[in-house]
């Protein structure tokens, strides 16, 4: 398994930008894919993007494509989830999870980090 560690959440104005940042342990951190989700309170954790190794595949969900980006520098083992044009209803704590190669979950988690958007 990965360790992972988010940063940069914060309290933003709708419309402003932020950068979620998640440091990974391990050598073997290029093989993973990588992946956002959220959650709201009183909802369910929900997926928000995901990588390859290579960042040549990357998905999104519906509500956040064209405004969030999903990156990673495997030199450093971080990836990154910039956020732009920020909306109160994307208000959520934001976890970052690893997935094997070869496996069909993300099966490591991050303790989540903390993202308000006031309206």
């Amino acid at each position: 398994q990965v360790h992972l560690v988010e940063s940069g959440g914060g309290l933003v104005q709708a419309g402003g930008s932020l950068r979620l940042s998640c440091a990974a342990s391990g050598r073997t951190f290029s093989s993973y894919i990588m992946g956002w989700f959220r959650q709201a309170p009183g909802k369910e954790r929900e997926f928000v993007a995901s990588t390859s190794w290579s960042t040549s595949n990357t998905y999104y969900a519906d509500s956040v494509k064209g405004r969030f980006t999903i990156s990673r520098d495997n030199a450093k083992n971080t990836v990154y989830l910039q956020m732009n044009s920020l909306k109160a209803e994307d208000t959520a704590v934001y976890y970052c999870a690893a997935q094997p190669s070869g496996s069909r979950r993300f099966s490591s988690w991050g303790q989540g980090t903390q993202v308000t958007v006031s309206s």
